[in-house]
């Protein structure tokens, strides 16, 4: 065997017992939840001495930042295949979908949704890198504002002298990440719609919505589209520039 084709063996047994471990450590998430997580008990699940998982994850941190870029972007891959469906031109139905495929991707990976939007893990800090992840849907969502406000529909008034405005430098650490030229009121437009989508989802997948809406898919269905609808008219998104 060339040293090529070797190399390429053990790429690939790396990579298929990688998969092994995340997979192990996602049934954790479902039984024990994330703080309970322990690379010593994924390892005797496996068959693996402690020490040798350790040389594909050096602690449980390292393991759990894994888990939740990969959550991130399964999330953000998933909106933006549904967003990418629709006519470009259709700004409302795109944004519809991608909330819609926010929720729908909730409800089919509860306990992925849990890790990254549920209570925090003691003692775990997340680091930088997940943060270009975590942003996907925020800046989606962005993408079709952004784009509403090209297309004359959102007034004016509504972005003219955005620097000078508080909010710009409350948004600061978003906005790193963002092209610079975005108002600053279409960041916060975002992220108004962000934080009310993920509440929404997280009450209806926490149990908050009990006895508050119905319990029949058909009923959370109706009540999600309503949210949808009024999150469509609070960004302008929905307007013809002639009514602007």
């Amino acid at each position: 065997m060339t040293d090529s084709a070797l190399r390429t063996a053990r790429e690939r047994a790396r990579a298929e017992i990688t998969a092994e471990i995340l997979d192990a450590a996602r049934g954790y998430l479902a039984t024990d939840g994330a703080p309970a997580l322990s690379l010593r008990a994924i390892a005797r699940d496996l068959g693996m001495a402690s020490s040798a998982l350790y040389r594909y994850f050096k602690s449980r941190d390292e393991l759990l930042t894994r888990l939740i870029i990969d959550a991130y972007d399964a999330l953000g891959e998933a909106a933006e295949a549904r967003e990418a469906a629709i006519e470009p031109n259709d700004l409302a139905g795109r944004f519809a979908a991608t909330c819609s495929a926010v929720r729908d991707w909730a409800l089919a990976h509860p306990n992925e949704y849990a890790l990254i939007y549920g209570s925090p893990v003691p003692g775990y800090v997340a680091p930088a890198d997940t943060v270009r992840p975590a942003s996907r849907v925020t800046t989606l969502l962005l993408r079709i504002i952004v784009e509403a406000a090209a297309a004359g529909r959102i007034p004016d008034t509504d972005i003219r002298d955005a620097e000078a405005q508080p909010v710009a430098g409350a948004l600061a650490p978003i906005r790193s990440y963002l092209p610079r030229e975005v108002p600053a009121p279409l960041v916060q437009r975002a992220l108004m719609v962000w934080t009310n989508l993920f509440g929404v989802i997280s009450f209806e997948l926490f149990g908050q919505l009990h006895n508050v809406v119905g319990e029949d898919p058909a009923d959370r269905n109706a009540f999600f589209a309503e949210c949808v609808r009024h999150w469509i008219t609070l960004t302008a998104i929905g307007r013809s520039p002639s009514s602007v």
